[in-house]
């Protein structure tokens, strides 16, 4: 009778969660004693990275995200199997009594592989890891316009000299379009009348 027996070793562990459980209870309770309690609208406002929230908060967004997040989950969570796997295939008293359990074992790891590739080979090719980004589209007409015509047109366009600013044509210039020949001013032929509006 000097083997320990399992219940003793499962009751240390409900021992572990019910003390767990009664010292978080005590925490909050000693938490709503101790903490003062004075609410008001910002304190009750949503918290949003310290930005203001505006608008409403059932968006729609990409399920991308949300695909993303389910795939690195499955892979995230089938990767656990491989511990129990590594157990078995790396302990040496369950070889020592029969040499077939390495081999079953490391053929169900690599079947078990397989499939977790094929997985991610069918949601690759499906485009559910690819980022959203814009594809750009390139006009196409047609207009059968020669090259040799653009580039003539660039050669034409990388000559031309922007000329030196100099204030007394600019004014001379200025001056001779301001006084062109004088004409008799004409009367209008009828006379615009200008109502105010009705809200003023």
């Amino acid at each position: 009778m000097t083997d320990v027996s399992q219940i003793s070793e499962f009751g240390k562990i409900l021992i572990f969660i019910i003390t767990g459980i009664i010292m978080v209870c005590v925490i909050f309770f000693i938490n709503k004693l101790l903490a003062p309690n004075n609410p008001n609208a910002e304190k009750l406002s949503s918290y949003e990275c310290g930005e203001e929230p505006t608008g409403n908060a059932w968006l729609p967004f990409n399920s991308r995200f949300y695909v993303i997040a389910l795939v690195f989950l499955l892979f995230d969570v089938e990767m656990v199997f491989i511990f129990p796997w590594a157990t078995v295939f790396g302990s040496h008293e369950i070889a020592a009594q029969d040499t077939r359990w390495g081999w079953l074992s490391l053929t169900e790891m690599f079947v078990f592989l397989g499939i977790l590739i094929i997985g991610l080979i069918y949601v690759w090719r499906k485009g559910d890891l690819d980022w959203i980004k814009p594809t750009p589209v390139v006009p196409h007409t047609d207009v059968h316009i020669p090259p040799s015509l653009y580039e003539q047109l660039n050669q034409e366009q990388g000559r031309f000299t922007v000329k030196a600013f100099n204030a007394e044509t600019i004014t001379a210039t200025a001056a001779t379009a301001t006084t062109p020949a004088a004409e008799p001013a004409r009367k209008p032929m009828f006379k615009p009348t200008f109502k105010k509006p009705a809200n003023e």
